[in-house]
Order: structure tokens, then sequence, then C-alpha cells
């Protein structure tokens, strides 16, 4: 009997066709989980933050200090535990946007985000160069996420460096656009990289700078729903620069 390709082929494109329809389904079902747990985690969280409250400023007088202590542990547990599924919750909306495709001025977009960035940052002096951008099709949700996630990355990590500058730019690459944000601040090291887009990972202790490693994981998700890839390179105290590319 003659082997006939093309019928083997409709074959393959079929089991590819429904192993994808699977796999998205799986994927659907899975962030409505994520997002149903951590939606009902949250009032019994909020009933442990504010019973500790009470008992702290009501019953302080009754507890030794090691009773105190025990409690204000809890009580800090539970306020970084909220902070966790507030953080799930929102890596979970990012998937189950539904994209929307237009014409983006990246310069805008990046100058929106840095004008509420600003207002976090007002007492700090930090040099901003943004070179010219170009316009791109995506989401602007989405991709504003990127630009929010990464450039209060940048203002973080570089608060400690006398003084802050963090730098914007792109090239062009072969069909596609490649975007660079530049800082000067703390850096990483290299070895651990795999770690950085992983959801609640970090590479700095939570004692010298604030985050539950949630940003990150967001801005791999968004590029990568848009076609593009994401990754960083840095050294030790000598900043970091992460990159992220579109399609054209």
């Amino acid at each position: 009997m003659l082997h006939d390709p093309t019928q083997a082929a409709s074959s393959t494109d079929e089991r590819i066709n429904q192993l994808t329809t699977e796999l998205q389904t799986a994927n659907k079902e899975l962030e409505s989980l994520a997002y149903a747990v951590s939606h009902d985690l949250r009032a019994p969280l909020r009933a442990i933050e504010g019973f500790a409250d009470v008992v702290l400023v009501d019953y302080k007088d009754k507890l030794d200090p090691e009773g105190q202590r025990f409690l204000e542990i809890i009580r800090t547990s539970s306020l970084k535990a909220s902070k966790m599924i507030e953080g799930l919750l929102a890596y979970s909306r990012i998937g189950r946007h539904e994209i929307t495709i237009s014409e983006i001025n990246s310069t805008e977009l990046v100058q929106n985000v840095l004008t509420d960035l600003r207002k976090v940052i007002a007492d700090r002096n930090i040099d901003f160069n943004i070179h010219a951008l170009p316009t791109v099709r995506g989401d602007f949700f989405l991709l504003r996420e990127v630009w929010k996630h990464l450039l209060s990355n940048a203002v973080k990590f570089s608060r400690n460096s006398p003084a802050s500058k963090i730098e914007i730019h792109f090239c062009e690459e072969k069909g596609e656009h490649r975007f660079c944000i530049s800082d000067n601040g703390v850096g990483f090291d290299m070895k651990y990289s795999e770690k950085l887009f992983q959801l609640f990972q970090r590479l700095h202790g939570e004692s010298d700078f604030e985050g539950i490693g949630v940003g990150l994981a967001i801005a791999q998700r968004v590029v990568l729903r848009h076609g593009g890839t994401i990754w960083a390179e840095s050294k030790p105290h000598q900043g970091a620069t992460f990159f992220f590319t579109l399609p054209k």
C-alpha cells in the first residue's frame, strides 16, 4: 500500500490543533482556579490582620514582649500574604485580558508611565534619558504594564546610587523592535538570571528592596502574549539592562 503524505500531514495538523485547544482550555481552567482561590483567600487574611491589630492596640499591656513579638509576626506575615494574593490576581488578570490591537506611540506611552511614577518618587533626582521610540502594534493596557514594571524596577534598584540614571532606547532588528531599559543600580549576578521572571522569585532581600516578585513575571507574560521575548543582562553593582522585543 502506498503511503499518502498529504493524509499524514493532515492528521498531524489535526493533532496539533487538538493539543493546542486542550492546552488553551487547561490554561483557562488554571486561570479561573487561581483567580477564585486568590479572591476567596483575601477575606480571611483581612480578618487575621484586623484582629491582630486590635489585639496589639487594645490588649498590648496584657502581653509580655515575646507575645507582642509573635503577634507582630502574625500581622506582618498576613500582610505579606495579602500582597502576594494581590500580585497573583494581577498576574491572572493579565492572562484573562482580551488583547485589543492598536497603533501605539511608544514615546507617549513611556511618558505617560513616567508621569505616574514621578508622583511616587518626587523626592528623588533621577536622570531619565529617553531616546526616540517607534510606533508599535499591540494592546495599550498590556504594554503599559510592561513599561510600568520595567521602569519601576529600574527606579527601585538604582535608588542607592548617588545619581540615578535610567536610559530608554531601542534598535531595529530583523522583523522586530528591540527596546532597552538600562539603569546604574545594584545589578545582579547572571547565574541567578533564570529566576528573574519567575513568579514570587527575588534576587535581593526584602530588607534591602521592597516587593514580592510579581512585576517582572507580569512583564514577561505580556511580552510573550505579543509574540516577543524578554531578558536581562547585568553584573553586581554595575547596573542592569532589560531588553524586550515586539514583532513589527
